[in-house]
This record gives structure tokens, sequence and C-alpha cells, in this order.
């Protein structure tokens, strides 16, 4: 999946691509997913995110190993894996949603702590890969930036194609392309 969007007006460019690894994170086998950002075409972090399913059909964010390209000092900061120091897993998304649904995405204190709240279960959105009906809308949130909240949107059958920041630094980001369709 390829997003695009600006960041302080700059360009942004996020490649999420779905490997064929694997990765045992506190006794559950995951889905790794490489995760490269860009920023004015320069690659800035790349990072390893850990994805299970529950018979439930819950989606499960169990962990990430983040390399940010630019940082001599701590370049691995915001890493964290389930089942070590504390830290938990968290859901990315629920299989029956509900308005109103608050859960944890991830949880590791102090380093990963970020929320969602299900706003909404049938917008419509266009974006450039695509129009689409039945959007979830949720409001991302982390006590750890309190003044940074972000809408994000989920298609069925698609996954995320819209985050855009409502509050604290202009961020918005779109899906141009799935799987070498489209941009």
């Amino acid at each position: 999946m390829i997003s695009k969007g600006t960041s302080e007006g700059d360009p942004t460019r996020d490649v999420a691509v779905v490997s064929n690894e694997t990765k045992e994170v506190n006794g559950i086998s995951t889905r790794v997913v490489h995760d490269d950002g860009y920023v004015k075409g320069k690659h800035e972090v790349t990072t390893d995110d850990w994805y299970a399913q529950d018979d439930s059909g819950n989606v499960w964010y169990m962990g990430e190993y983040t390399t940010d390209l630019t940082s001599k000092k701590n370049p691995h900061e915001g890493s964290w894996e389930a089942g070590i120091k504390g830290a938990e897993a968290g859901i990315v998304m629920e299989a029956d949603p509900k308005v109103g649904d608050s859960y944890n995405q991830e949880f590791s204190k102090d380093i990963a702590e970020d929320k969602a709240t299900v706003l909404s279960l049938n917008d419509k959105l266009s974006v450039p890969y695509g129009s689409f009906t039945n959007v979830l809308k949720t409001k991302d949130f982390s006590p750890l930036e309190p003044d940074i909240v972000e809408n994000k949107y989920y298609a069925p059958n698609v996954g995320e194609i819209k985050a855009i920041n409502v509050k604290g630094d202009q961020e918005v980001e779109t899906l141009v392309q799935v799987n070498g369709n489209r941009e």
C-alpha cells in the first residue's frame, strides 16, 4: 500500500508491504509488515510492525521495531514488543466495532500509548485510490502527545484510506495505491 500526503507542508510518502515473514511475539505468531516513510523524497524511517488476528476477527498490534534513519542518538526510539518490559498488545481494528468503543492500540509505558475511539461506521470518502462507503472513522490520540489528535478512516476490505490531524501538527495522508494498482 502506498499513501501520500503532507507533514507541515512537506510532501510525504508511506510504503507498507505485508510480508510472508512471521515473528513470534509473546507466544503468538504474527505477520510482519514492513513500513517505510519518506519526507521530501528522503527515506527517514523504516519499521517492522507485527500484527495478529484472533478467532473473533479482531486485529491485534503486537509491537514494532522502528529505525529513525535521521537519528544518531536514539534511532530505535518508539520500538516496543508485547510481553517485554510490561508492554501489552492493543487492538488496531475491532471485528465488530460500535460507535463509542474506545480501546488501546498499543501500550508500552512512556514509549507507545496510542488509543482510539470509534466515531462513526458509515462515512463516505473519496481518496486518490477510490471512493468508499461504510467507512469506519476513529479518533486516535495518546497521553504521550496530548496536543495531537488524528482522525483515521478505514474502508471495508481495504484498510486505512486516510489519516488527518485534527489537532496539532498539520498532517494528512491518503491511500493512492494497493498491490500495484492505481497511483
